[in-house]
């Protein structure tokens, strides 16, 4: 997950995301892109991103849904 400090939409992924890898028995690594100027190339205004396997799952507003179906085909 990229993410950004002070983010309210961050915070709001970090559950959502936690949980759909709590259920899957799966983690996920978060990185801060304004510490990485590609990844702030990259991502800028987009944070939260969730990637599964390298495919963005979504931005700002995640579906757990989504991210449940991608980590369940893994």
């Amino acid at each position: 997950m990229y993410v950004r400090e002070a983010c309210h939409l961050c915070e709001d992924a970090r559950a959502v995301v936690g949980q759909a890898c709590a259920e899957a028995g799966e983690r996920f690594v978060e990185r801060d892109v304004d510490t990485d100027p590609a990844l702030r190339a990259e991502y800028g205004e987009l944070v939260p991103v969730v990637t599964v396997d390298g495919v963005r799952q979504g931005y700002w507003r995640l579906d757990g849904d989504r991210v449940r179906r991608a980590l369940a085909v893994r």
